[in-house]
């Protein structure tokens, strides 16, 4: 976990009307504060129930790409790591952003493909996207066995951002246009109130026109009073962080991460080891039933047995990981909707209620999400062929058993990509 920057618990007088509150302080809340008061929302206040990222955004991994089959989405991260970038020279605050470039390997000559199709599109939006051979792999990346790839997309821009870093850069450059942060005030309930709405809290009720749902995980309870089914839950979700490695210490330059579907993991530099992401084919369910109310900046006791099948492919994959030890394995929850992408946007007949909410990577996306609710916010207007992440897209009425059977499908699915777009 980076750095945590010191905030005063109530030190000015926490506002009680205003025109919009943002609940949630994550990356994703930060950032919407962040582009609300930069595009002139300055009458805002950010509510967290405690620190900055307590959530899920503290335990994450911090990766940020450009890489997606979506064209969207790939402007949503791309925006997300300007966000940041532009936040660390507006603030002063170091985001700690590594520009290592990564590798999405094609296991099969279908993927080869796909990424051949993708070229023009990332032609379209000026990132360097390029289609490297085997040989090519072995020179960015020597520890990756060759032998069974076709190839890989590399993006040589992008890389990994520090979560706790990245929130402080966004949250004191809001607060620097006029907005505020409220550190451990959670808010109990969302009720209507003439004009908006009233959000209760312990420190009083905090009235706005405008309200902001980014609780992640914790959204689907808060608004259910307001009759509002939003189909997200979270899973189990594992990093590993090996040992200090002799091999990567001896480096002078940081590798480029790798992402691969046949093993279905994420594999980045973390100091002198690896830290690893996997996405397992069994994957559990957390906290189906409501997310204790004492639970904080804790993780999940780790289950390592359903990752062992990835783990011996990713010794194939990367021999050198065979001979790693691991350090840490962290098992944290990971907030996950039907279709794998974020709710954006306003509820229907609730005016003045938007979700940002839904993210399974919050930090690859969050930036880029937060300039489209920003400018959907204060200009009214929709952005443009981004109907894939509407908040209102699965209506209020699938169920629990249908919802955890597509968010399965989902996670199992892990970096596979789809045939059509």
């Amino acid at each position: 976990m980076g750095l945590r920057l010191e905030w005063s618990k109530g030190r000015d007088k926490m506002k009680s009307d205003v025109q919009v509150a943002v609940i949630g302080g994550g990356i994703v809340g930060a950032s919407v504060l962040y582009w609300l008061a930069r595009l002139g929302w300055t009458d805002a206040v950010l509510l967290e129930r405690r620190e900055l990222t307590s959530g899920s955004t503290w335990h994450a991994a911090g990766n940020t790409t450009y890489f997606g089959p979506y064209p969207k989405m790939t402007a949503l991260f791309a925006g997300s790591i300007r966000t940041y970038l532009q936040a660390e020279q507006d603030s002063g605050v170091s985001v700690g952003f590594h520009q290592t470039g990564s590798l999405r390997l094609a296991a099969t000559p279908r993927e080869l493909d796909l990424f051949h199709v993708y070229a023009p599109r990332y032609a379209s939006l000026g990132i360097p996207f390029h289609i490297r051979s085997p040989q090519e792999v072995a020179e960015l990346h020597p520890f990756i066995d060759t032998r069974a790839i076709h190839g890989a997309a590399h993006t040589p821009t992008d890389g990994h951002v520090d979560p706790t870093g990245a929130t402080n850069a966004l949250a004191q450059t809001a607060r620097k246009r006029g907005a505020s942060v409220e550190r451990y005030c959670p808010v109990e309930t969302v009720t209507r109130a003439p004009g908006g709405w009233a959000l209760a809290t312990p420190k009083g009720t905090v009235t706005a026109r405008h309200v902001v749902v980014a609780t992640s995980f914790w959204a689907r309870e808060m608004l259910a009073p307001l009759g509002l089914n939003l189909p997200l839950y979270p899973t189990q979700h594992h990093e590993i962080i090996t040992e200090s490695l002799p091999d990567i210490a001896a480096r002078d330059t940081e590798l480029p991460a790798m992402r691969d579907s046949w093993v279905s993991c994420n594999v980045r530099q973390e100091r002198d080891g690896l830290l690893i992401g996997i996405y397992e084919k069994q994957p559990e369910f957390w906290a189906l039933d409501g997310i204790p109310p004492d639970f904080k900046e804790d993780l999940l006791p780790p289950n390592l047995d359903p990752l062992m099948p990835h783990l011996e492919r990713l010794m194939e994959r990367m021999p050198l990981f065979a001979s790693a030890g691991i350090k840490v394995a962290n098992n944290g929850p990971m907030c996950l909707t039907p279709d794998g992408l974020p709710l954006i946007g306003p509820v229907p007949d609730m005016a003045g209620l938007w979700l940002a909410t839904g993210f399974n990577v919050g930090i690859g996306t969050g930036g880029g999400s937060a300039e489209i609710l920003a400018r959907w916010m204060t200009t009214g207007e929709p952005p443009k062929g981004l109907d894939a992440i509407h908040a209102d897209r699965f209506g209020t009425d699938m169920d629990r058993d249908a919802a955890l059977a597509s968010i399965r499908e989902v996670y199992t699915r892990g970096y596979e990509l789809p045939d059509a777009i």
